[in-house]
């Protein structure tokens, strides 16, 4: 199962993906029928989740149902215990969602079911997105949003300096986001080298094929270069240790951000 999920995710390209998952990978999730984790987006309960990743395959790492992957399951459980759009606010932020998620976006789906105007979401190419556009020249007016999710793009785009104060300059102030990225705590800074240009290489360097650098250390005072208050949120460890290991959730830390 790991040689076979590592193929398609490397020669099968990322919009075909989008397409077929929601139907392929509950078929590949019915080899792991069983209780042992369960996913707090959906409810889904299997012995295992599915492994996942381009170079390295992760163990219990995507939902056979939902498809969240560890960072969706820890971001969820964030959003719904900490943030206002799941602590049941009388008024809903409006919120943008870039690149959105299979999972995340069925949630907010339904949270937004009575003011679906005030859910956006926004891609490049994906064809699940409202809206397409390059998230470093993004089409819409200054302050036009309370919250902005945006999870696993900066390390993708050309300039991510330039998609930060994007996404800086269409947040409301005092409004808050999380903006999520690969980042390797071993390294204290940023590495990057447009020079390599084989794909084969990029993803034994990178992770990824099309992945243009690995963050270090350095990773949110980029985002605070931009112009944002950040805070650093070791989420999954501040959960009891039986429900982080029911959910199978990562370790790496949410960056949250704020506009001042």
């Amino acid at each position: 199962m790991k040689q076979f999920i590592k193929y398609i995710l490397n020669h099968i390209p990322r919009p075909i993906l989008q397409r077929i998952a929601g139907w392929a990978v509950p078929i590949m999730g019915l080899w792991y029928v069983g209780r042992g984790k369960e996913c707090p987006l959906c409810g889904c309960r299997r012995r295992k989740f599915l492994p996942y990743g381009y170079v390295t395959q992760r163990e219990n790492a995507l939902c056979p149902n939902c498809l969240a992957l560890e960072r969706h399951r820890t971001l969820w459980l964030w959003l719904l215990r900490e943030s206002d759009i799941g602590r049941g606010a009388i008024a809903l932020p409006r919120l943008l969602h870039v690149a959105p998620e299979v999972a995340l976006m069925r949630k907010f789906s339904r949270i937004y079911a009575k003011q679906p105007a005030d859910y956006v979401t926004a891609d490049l190419e994906s064809p699940l997105a409202d809206l397409h556009f390059d998230i470093q020249h993004i089409p819409l007016e200054d302050e036009s949003f309370d919250v902005v999710i945006c999870n696993h793009i900066m390390e993708h785009v050309e300039d991510d300096r330039l998609a930060m104060r994007e996404i800086l300059r269409i947040m409301r102030k005092g409004g808050w986001g999380v903006i999520l990225s690969p980042v390797d705590l071993q390294r204290e800074t940023t590495f990057e080298d447009d020079t390599i240009t084989d794909e084969a290489e990029r993803t034994r360097i990178f992770g990824q094929y099309d992945h243009r650098r690995i963050y270090g250390r350095d990773y949110a005072e980029r985002l605070r270069e931009a112009g944002f208050e950040v805070y650093e949120c070791d989420y999954a460890n501040l959960i009891p240790a039986k429900e982080k290991e029911l959910y199978a959730l990562t370790d790496e830390p949410l960056y949250i951000v704020r506009k001042p």
